[in-house]
């Protein structure tokens, strides 16, 4: 750990703020994606379902790495701009990512119960009135977990990046481990950092998931403080006092350890 010098911690924290960044952003636009490409599975018109089918299979059937090389050296030679690794890179992931999140958006509302649509067609809701006020609502907070695992998912995909040149945690990496050449403290430093990263994501979508559950008036059971609150004005429990069988049979075992004693 000594062999990394502050100039090369500064390094690997740069490339933290860079994978931070890619998460972000990538997840972005995975969730704009899923939002549009998943009630489009469930739409009444078979070429929409057919078109949002086909971009979930073709996304989801197809390599983000590669898809990430196709963006950034294909692209250019049919439209003639290039985008910069970094977007190129947000671009594949957000693609790749919001197929899988179409699936989680399609399922969540595929789980609403048929009567709530006939409630919502009943008040004379349209289509997108029924989407926005009835089903979403409801199926919100049953996409938020599976949403929570893609998105630590997406955040070990960005190592992915480093391959072309964008300077995140990987990358930053692979840079110390040159200078040092010792790879066991950087790559340990790094399994903290990527793990640091995940651990927050996951507390912060349990968090998102209690307050939508919360907001339907579903139980959602004490938070972590709330116990941490009750045990601390909980006074202590006095000793029990010991019943009159037990004192009766302590007693009578006395009596007999006192009397086989006696006749040894």
């Amino acid at each position: 750990m000594s062999e990394i010098t502050p100039g090369l911690w500064e390094l690997l924290l740069k490339g933290v703020w860079i994978t931070v960044q890619l998460t972000v952003f990538s997840a972005a636009l995975s969730v704009l994606v899923a939002f549009a490409v998943g009630p489009a599975r469930t739409h009444r018109s078979r070429l929409v379902r057919f078109a949002a089918g086909a971009y979930v299979e073709v996304f989801r059937g197809t390599s983000a790495l590669i898809l990430m090389f196709w963006v950034f050296f294909v692209l250019p030679m049919g439209f003639g701009w290039q985008l910069v690794p970094m977007w190129a890179a947000v671009l594949a992931l957000g693609l790749t990512y919001g197929a899988y999140g179409a699936e989680v958006v399609r399922g969540a509302l595929a789980a609403v119960p048929p009567g709530q649509l006939e409630a919502g067609i009943a008040l004379g809701f349209g289509p997108v009135q029924r989407l926005r006020r009835v089903v979403l609502p409801q199926a919100w907070p049953e996409m938020i977990p599976p949403f929570g695992n893609l998105l630590v998912e997406l955040l070990k995909g960005t190592a992915l990046v480093s391959v072309m040149g964008v300077g995140d945690i990987a990358f930053g990496a692979a840079l110390v481990r040159n200078a040092t050449g010792d790879s066991a403290p950087v790559y340990t430093v790094v399994l903290l950092m990527y793990f640091v990263l995940a651990f927050t994501l996951t507390r912060g979508m349990r968090l998102l998931e209690r307050r939508a559950k919360a907001g339907l008036g579903q139980d959602t059971g004490p938070s972590v403080r709330d116990r941490i609150r009750a045990r601390r004005r909980s006074p202590a429990a006095p000793p029990e006092p010991a019943s009159a069988a037990t004192t009766t049979a302590t007693a009578t075992a006395t009596a007999t350890a006192t009397a086989t004693g006696g006749e040894r």
